[in-house]
């Protein structure tokens, strides 16, 4: 769908006639943060992981690649969504490699923390998106343990030659304040330490990643272990020494991230929904995504096939003030049901998000504004009055969750139509497939869409 125009279909004013008759069932794939996750533990383990229901996307090929291109043994068996991992308890099978990460954060970082404290020459090479995305806090950190770097283009971006040399130090301080994937990828990678290993932490972000990490680490056997800070001493991390990883079958969560657009969708078009096998106890941080539409006036509950998300008693909804530090990539997602809410909502906590795959706060607000949609930004926050959008072709800026985000205006408004939709294929390469089966069951009121 590179290039093309995705037009979306107005399904609103049909539901208000034609009630569904039941909830909404939908099947989402993998997550990717847990995938690539997943995959990186598995090469720092000893012996051989099956990952089950790994996502396969273009972040998920591109470190899949990586790692191959490192010279890690794997079986790939696309269809199952199974690949298993041979790791090397830690050790990096090729002393020099070319990695091209391409547009995957969470490749762009991991990798290059785990490959610049091991010992090997590592020419690493990007997207030009990823290129312009910050990794100087991470790079920094790197060099104080000990690690040479040589730009070979602006200092602090890709591309760039790792020289590593191990651990230099066992104490470093990082500044998550543009992304939690640069102490992500340092505590993974903390156990190679030969001694006891201290991360202090610099700067403000949602800790939800660190906390999914923290635990997928566990799941392979390592701890960190978190000490919070109190007045002006900073949270630390600490990975004691001789603490190893383990092999083991992995079963990937689905993408709760994913799953987030269909939710959104029970107060936009007043439907109920499940999404199957999405549970309270998930890793993923975008689970608080739910809380805040529950606070909009709609009622969750866990059932066994997953949780099931019911609209308010009565077709409106309200707007919200919420501090989204903790699910921030569901800002665009909250954008774009907040213009049809009965009062204003706020979103705070997501400075951040301009440093991500685009200037998320500055799209949003463009994107909404031809649709004259009110809007009032500052430097980390959004605020969205309600109005009626007008049809618009939305930019997406090379941005899936622009892409997928925004469709979700045109459910209810007439005229919407989406620019690049193949951007998707980042994360959730079937998004607009899925969507089209979703829009043909409401109308002939099936009962089941899978990814």
């Amino acid at each position: 769908m590179e290039n093309q125009i995705y037009y979306v279909t107005e399904i609103y004013h049909t539901l208000c006639e034609h009630p569904l008759r039941s909830p909404l069932t939908i099947e989402v794939p993998g997550s990717k943060s847990i995938t690539n996750r997943s995959l990186l533990l598995a090469t720092l383990a000893e012996g051989t992981s099956r990952l089950e229901n790994v996502l396969f996307s273009d972040d998920s090929r591109h470190f899949l690649k990586c790692i191959q291109d490192l010279g890690f043994e794997t079986t790939v068996d696309e269809p199952g969504r199974v690949i298993t991992v041979t790791g090397c308890g830690g050790n990096v099978p090729l002393k020099e490699a070319r990695q091209y990460v391409g547009s995957a954060g969470t490749a762009a970082r991991f990798l290059t923390a785990y490959l610049g404290v091991s010992h090997g020459t590592y020419d690493m090479d990007a997207s030009e998106q990823m290129r312009k995305r910050p990794m100087a806090p991470l790079l920094s950190s790197l060099q104080e343990l000990g690690c040479r770097i040589t730009y070979r283009g602006v200092e602090g971006f890709f591309p760039f030659v790792l020289q590593s040399n191990g651990f230099a130090k066992h104490e470093i301080t990082i500044d998550i304040g543009h992304s939690s994937q640069f102490l992500s990828a340092l505590l993974i990678a903390s156990c190679l330490s030969a001694e006891d290993f201290t991360i202090h932490v610099k700067g403000t972000h949602g800790m939800s990643y660190i906390h999914m990490t923290c635990r997928m680490m566990e799941q392979f056997g390592v701890k960190a272990e978190h000490i919070p800070g109190s007045g002006e001493t900073k949270d630390s991390f600490l990975t004691r020494s001789g603490q190893t990883y383990q092999s083991r079958d992995y079963l990937v969560e689905p993408d709760v991230s994913a799953a987030c657009y269909f939710y959104a969708c029970v107060p936009l078009l007043h439907i109920p929904v499940l999404v199957r096998h999405v549970h309270p106890h998930s890793l993923q941080g975008d689970m608080a995504f739910l809380q805040i539409l529950v606070q909009m006036g709609c009622t969750m509950e866990d059932t066994p096939d997953g949780i099931l998300l019911s609209p308010p008693a009565s077709p409106a909804y309200h707007g919200v003030t919420v501090d989204m530090s903790a699910c921030s990539d569901q800002a665009i997602t909250l954008a774009a049901i907040a213009p049809f809410a009965d009062s204003p909502t706020t979103i705070t906590g997501i400075g951040h998000i301009r440093f991500q795959e685009s200037d998320r706060i500055h799209a949003i607000v463009t994107e909404l504004s031809k649709m004259k949609i009110r809007c009032e930004e500052t430097q980390d926050s959004i605020t969205i009055y309600p109005g009626t959008p007008a049809p618009s072709f939305v930019d997406t800026y090379d941005d899936h969750r622009m892409a997928m985000g925004f469709s979700l205006i045109g459910l209810r408004a007439p005229g919407i139509a989406i620019k690049d939709p193949g951007c998707c294929r980042k994360t959730f390469e079937n998004y607009f497939e899925v969507l089209d089966r979703m829009l043909e069951t409401i109308q002939e009121n099936k009962d089941v869409i899978k990814s």
